[in-house]
């Protein structure tokens, strides 16, 4: 199980002048959900969220933040100037100022760390963070205290649907992406969608309707079977929430009432898959039900937050489906179609197929962003 980390300031032993000094002093640095190594596209991935906290009364700019293997010290990534920029958030802060670098007294910013390692590398045990900072009084680097990167699940799972082509869509760079949506439950913020995918149906010709394309029912994937990716409990459930019958006519909805109809299932390894937007009525298992893998659970709808019907599926620690932490999940197997370079151009042009010699099956990944994928029928 995946635990909640906090790293604390470890002060440099050097002679800094008294500005530098009063940064070792004030920075706090907070990675609160541990990484765990996620396999995509046959390398290992790490993907993650630094806290940065000014507790000082002067501003600072953040000018780089490295990213050490504990024990050996090598960098495993750096980001800098317009890279970093546009990985931060600071918490409360107007869209416009997200690319200012100034951390200023009191505010707390959030640094999304994503990052493949070498082909055959093994992640490490644990990580560090380097920090550098700019004041009144010159630049200095922090180093916080160790953060251990937790072993990821064995679990392999099963598909979520059937057949295909589906798009997995999801991008960590999405300011309103899954991957930075905060949602703050009973006192603390939490980051469900940080490895959610949403599933959408493309033919082979890119597109996603047939027909009128403001019909609900006209979306590709609508009804489609949704699938038991283990054998599982059902531990929750909604069903009921109304679904338009147009795109156009969908509302904005309600914070408790954004995931529409659901289902969660307890998996054997201790997580929670939950799966979103599900259609009206087309519930097939109750809470407390025993489910296999591969059994019909329910059917892909529009209900809840949906630009249009897709299939909203993550993994995280907790059967709230808003209230939990996401974690990494792969499948046992799929077979890799293709990609969107450019997601704007699902739905009216074909995807991008995959570089000659590149291997179609793939086993125990997870998809890359917006990669086009076939399940077994």
């Amino acid at each position: 199980m995946l635990r909640s980390l906090a790293c604390t300031l470890v002060l440099l032993l050097s002679a800094s002048p008294a500005g530098a000094a009063a940064m070792n002093e004030s920075l706090d640095m907070a990675v609160p959900q541990a990484p765990a190594p996620l396999r995509v596209e046959g390398r290992q991935r790490l993907m993650y969220e630094l806290h940065l906290t000014n507790f000082s009364n002067a501003p600072w700019e953040l000018r780089r933040v490295d990213v050490l293997d504990r024990d050996g010290g090598a960098v495993l990534a750096g980001f800098a100037g317009a890279e970093l920029a546009a990985r931060r958030q600071s918490i409360g802060a107007a869209a416009a100022t997200q690319a200012d670098a100034a951390l200023r007294p009191g505010e707390r910013t959030v640094v999304f760390v994503e990052f493949d390692l070498p082909a055959g590398t093994l992640a490490p045990a644990a990580l560090r963070h380097r920090i550098g900072l700019l004041g009144a009084q010159g630049e200095d680097e922090i180093e916080g205290a160790p953060v251990a990167v937790s072993e990821p699940s064995t679990l392999l799972l099963g598909p979520p649907l059937r057949g295909g082509p589906w798009a997995a869509v999801h991008a960590p760079q999405w300011p309103r992406g899954h991957r930075r949506v905060f949602y703050t439950f009973d006192g603390r913020a939490r980051l469900p969608g940080r490895h959610a995918i949403d599933w959408v149906a493309v033919d082979r010709a890119g597109r996603i309707f047939r027909g009128d394309p403001d019909r609900t029912a006209n979306s590709l994937g609508y009804g489609a079977d949704v699938l038991a990716v283990a054998d599982a409990e059902v531990v929750a459930a909604r069903d009921g929430v109304a679904e338009r019958a147009t795109i156009s006519g969908h509302r904005k909805n309600t914070l408790d009432l954004a995931p529409g109809n659901y289902l969660v299932l307890a998996l054997p390894d201790g997580r929670y898959a939950t799966y979103e937007h599900l259609r009206p009525g087309s519930l097939r298992v109750r809470v407390g039900e025993r489910v296999r893998r591969g059994q019909t659970l329910a059917a892909l709808g529009h209900t809840g937050d949906s630009t249009r019907p897709h299939l909203h599926f993550h993994v995280s620690d907790g059967a709230r489906p808003l209230a939990s932490e996401g974690l990494p999940f792969v499948f046992e197997r799929f077979e890799l179609l293709g990609t969107y370079p450019q997601i704007d151009r699902l739905g009216r042009e074909p995807w991008q197929a995959l570089a000659a010699g590149t291997e179609r099956e793939r086993l125990g990944e997870a998809p890359a962003s917006n990669s086009v994928v076939m399940f077994a029928k």
